[in-house]
């Protein structure tokens, strides 16, 4: 189990991009189940769809994706940090199945396929009240940014 302060060391994005508030359960190298809490104070709800705020389905898969980083980095045993970065690969079958909106909360359950070389393949769903939300196939890959050492 994690919380956020855990959360934020495992992680290197912070406010207003942090998606992801708690972890219930992590097995290395298998899979991770997360929370991400739904709040009317998130500044994308003034703009998207004011009169019927919905949170937008890239921010599901954005939720989904950081809790697939946290499991490569304690996977890894390593944590984030600035010579390299984890970086969104590819994004297949992703489907939409209820809103998410103000009020709800994301169980994000994400498995690891297969990781090899720094390349990682999830299997992630994202769950609301017992519902899906979205699911999607991820690929990340770690990689260290030139010029810098890692």
């Amino acid at each position: 189990m994690m919380d956020i302060h855990m959360i934020l060391k495992h992680l290197p994005h912070r406010y207003p991009i942090i998606l992801v508030d708690r972890v219930l359960e992590l097995e290395k190298g298998k899979r991770i189940v997360a929370l991400k809490n739904v709040s009317i104070n998130e500044p994308v709800f003034s703009g998207h769809f004011p009169h019927y705020p919905v949170m937008p389905g890239v921010l599901i898969i954005e939720a989904l994706a950081q809790a697939a980083a946290i499991l490569s980095f304690a996977t890894m045993a390593r944590l984030p940090d600035d010579n390299a970065v984890y970086y969104f690969a590819g994004i297949d079958n992703a489907r939409f199945k209820r809103p998410v909106g103000p009020g709800d909360q994301l169980r994000l359950e994400v498995q690891t396929v297969r990781q090899l070389r720094g390349v990682g393949k999830y299997s992630a769903r994202a769950i609301v009240d017992g519902q899906l939300a979205a699911e999607a196939e991820l690929l990340c890959a770690y990689r260290p940014l030139e010029g810098k050492g890692s």
